[in-house]
């Protein structure tokens, strides 16, 4: 693998700190042309701007949904990846509600995805943040199905904001258990190009990471998304 135009091709270049400028966002798109990058990933009021910015250039424009807690309704989850469409956005990427999940609410955990699976259809792809760290191994089998079931067309290990990110055992399960029929996304925790090696070879399509600049260029990365 070329440590740069290929691996860049897996990144979505990422910021989502709630203290993030205008300014930031606006270099954060300047690095993700410069660089490549498949993706920018951002908080939705700042697609309609990144999707300006990167017009022509080839990069997608990702929003979060529901970030970080996947807590809100299913119906605002739904509009909101509908502005966010509206805006620019052609991937989205939501987080399920982990503590209906872990309620044993998996009807209710699948009609969320499925929601927002009826507002990106023909519109956007749709990325399913299942916060793995959080989930017991059976857990994690049954938010893995309820994706599959919904139509969601990637499974994401992490928002990177809570107690773990990305592991290559998550990410080999994930893949195991949709094979060839939907991404995975490996976020949190991806600092290296080492790391990212790692999480390609476990099956990862997409990894998430606001590092990707350093990693790219063999920075060492100490924190961060």
């Amino acid at each position: 693998m070329d440590q740069s135009t290929n691996l860049a091709c897996y990144i979505d270049n990422t910021l989502l700190k709630p203290d993030a400028t205008e300014s930031d966002i606006r270099k954060l798109c300047e690095e993700t042309v410069k660089y490549k990058f498949k993706a920018i990933c951002v908080n939705s009021c700042w697609v309609r701007l990144c999707s300006e910015l990167v017009a022509g250039s080839g990069v997608t424009v990702c929003s979060v949904i529901g970030f970080p807690l996947g807590a809100g309704t299913s119906e605002a989850k739904a509009c909101e990846a509908e502005s966010a469409i509206k805006n620019g956005a052609k991937e989205i990427d939501m987080v399920i509600n982990v503590g209906a999940l872990k309620s044993g609410m998996v009807d209710y955990v699948r009609d969320d995805i499925a929601q927002v699976v009826a507002a990106c259809k023909g519109k956007a792809i749709l990325k399913v943040i299942l916060e793995m760290c959080l989930l017991t191994e059976a857990e994690k089998k049954t938010a893995i199905q309820a994706a599959i079931d919904a139509g969601a067309d990637f499974v994401k290990t992490s928002t990177g904001f809570s107690t773990g990110g990305a592991t290559v055992e998550d990410v080999k399960l994930m893949r195991s258990m949709v094979g060839d029929a939907m991404g995975v996304k490996a976020a949190g925790g991806v600092r290296s190009i080492e790391d990212a090696k790692k999480v390609i070879e476990a099956g990862a399509s997409r990894i998430g990471t606001s590092n990707g600049v350093k990693i790219i260029e063999g920075q060492a990365v100490t924190g961060g998304y």
